[in-house]
């Protein structure tokens, strides 16, 4: 397992690099000047060129790369440009909300997505299984942003149960924190509960028909321990790799509803970077969202190993 997990990780790093070359440089062919935003429109070229020349933004592209490749090496991410603190430390404190809040909206993703799928499995072209999949289609078309408004709309305006926006750390207090995200993880993990669903109604259905499952039946077995011990488990590979990229979905997905929600995490903050050309922190939180997607999919790999001992790794 161990040799397995390391040359995956060797694998993976042209996967990582890749979208790291490609925001490196973008960034730098995009319109927009970090040190015509910090010194402001009054600035004169001269005052402008000094403070590129001061920040290396003068050097070419090729030497800036080299520069910030040898900074990666030694986990040097560089300081933000108007924060002026160092990237690392910016995402370290930035982090705990969006992984808070990546974690939440999972939860309610997988019991809400795993539970109304067996349910439309189960009782398939019934009334209940057509309730749930219209449902799910409908989660599915709707933008997590106008969901995440509608939301605020009717629990927090007109229900006033939970806070319009906002952000109340663990440290505070566990209820307190939980209330101030449910609506973020709601807006987040209802859609994509919906595309869980989905996937796992039709990955049931497809174990359901068999032999085993047959032979279960004839046996006498009661159709709860039918349902959960043979055809969910058999039926676990392909929720378990939608449920990997859910969780991926969710991260990228934290950006607008951080937003929305004001939220201080990883996603808000991105956005304040990129309006800013805030070079240096947008390269940081791509790299730490690029590894959490690694990290998520070598823990699917993992898994499966655990659900079906036939699949073997050399």
């Amino acid at each position: 397992m161990l040799s397995f997990i390391g040359k995956r990780l060797i694998m993976l790093l042209p996967t990582l690099l890749v979208p790291l070359f490609l925001v490196f440089f973008l960034l730098r062919l995009a319109p927009g000047d970090p040190a015509s935003f910090m010194l402001g429109i009054d600035a004169t070229p001269e005052q402008v060129d000094q403070l590129r020349d001061k920040m290396g933004l003068n050097e070419p592209l090729h030497i800036q790369l080299i520069i910030w490749l040898k900074q990666l090496v030694t986990m040097d991410l560089g300081d933000s440009i108007f924060l002026k603190q160092p990237v690392l430390q910016v995402i370290l404190e930035h982090m705990p909300t969006t992984i808070l809040l990546t974690i939440f909206s999972l939860i309610v993703a997988i019991i809400i997505g795993v539970g109304s799928g067996i349910i439309s499995a189960v009782f398939r072209n019934k009334p209940v299984d057509h309730i749930a999949m219209t449902g799910a289609m409908v989660g599915v078309s709707m933008p997590e942003f106008w969901f995440g408004l509608m939301l605020i709309l009717v629990f927090s305006v007109k229900l006033q149960w939970f806070p319009v926006a906002g952000f109340v750390p663990l440290s505070e207090g566990v209820f307190a924190c939980l209330r101030s995200l449910t609506l973020p993880a709601m807006s987040l993990g209802l859609i994509q509960a919906a595309f869980i669903a989905r996937i796992t109604r039709s990955s049931m259905l497809d174990v359901i028909h068999e032999d085993f499952v047959r032979t279960a039946r004839a046996k006498g077995l009661s159709p709860r321990l039918i349902v959960f011990k043979h055809v969910l488990r058999n039926a676990l590979i392909p929720i378990i790799t939608v449920i990997g990229i859910t969780t991926a979905v969710l991260m990228g997905g934290a950006i607008a509803i951080e937003t929305v929600f004001t939220l201080p995490g990883i996603g808000r903050m991105l956005i304040s970077a990129v309006s800013r050309r805030d070079y240096p922190l947008i390269q940081g939180i791509v790299l730490f969202v690029s590894l959490m997607f690694i990290v998520i999919n070598l823990v699917v790999d993992i898994i499966y190993t655990w659900v079906d001992p036939r699949i073997k790794y050399q």
